[in-house]
């Protein structure tokens, strides 16, 4: 066997390692679901399937969490977007007084395409809206105030 062949070998060892290590970190793994608290008076129960399809995994307490949702360090990346989402804007928690100030950068991020995010499409096809769905979803937002 040659050198290169086995540092490479070597190499690829260290990195099975390192994920297996990996797999140690707690962070992630938190799938909880709180409780619903109160949704948004929806003005359709297409307004809410539009929601529920392209933005509840992440804005909710209803979020689907994948298989590779146990794996990191995706694993990470997926539990800090489901905190950042919730934190950010929380469907389940509707009412709480914070969504009219939002009401403009909702309208924004929707009809901008910037959400949902591009990554999150790559696995989630059945998210992606058309430009009536979008403007679908903004309207019945604004009408669930």
């Amino acid at each position: 066997m040659s050198k290169l062949m086995k540092i490479v070998g070597f190499g690829l060892l260290g990195l099975l390692g390192l994920f297996v290590l990996l797999q140690l970190v707690p962070y992630g793994r938190a799938h909880d679901n709180p409780p619903v608290i109160q949704e948004p008076n929806w003005d359709s129960p297409e307004t809410r399937a539009l929601a529920v399809r392209a933005c509840y995994d992440c804005h909710s307490n209803e979020s689907v969490w994948p298989w590779y949702s146990n794996v990191a360090p995706i694993s990470w990346l997926v539990q800090r977007d489901v905190d950042e989402g919730r934190q950010r804007l929380n469907f389940s928690e509707w009412g709480s007084g914070r969504e009219a100030e939002r009401e403009r950068e909702l309208t924004e991020v929707i009809s901008e395409g910037e959400m949902p995010p591009a990554i999150y499409l790559l696995q989630h096809g059945s998210a992606r809206l058309t430009d009536a769905e979008k403007q679908q979803l903004i309207d019945g937002l604004m009408r669930s105030r």
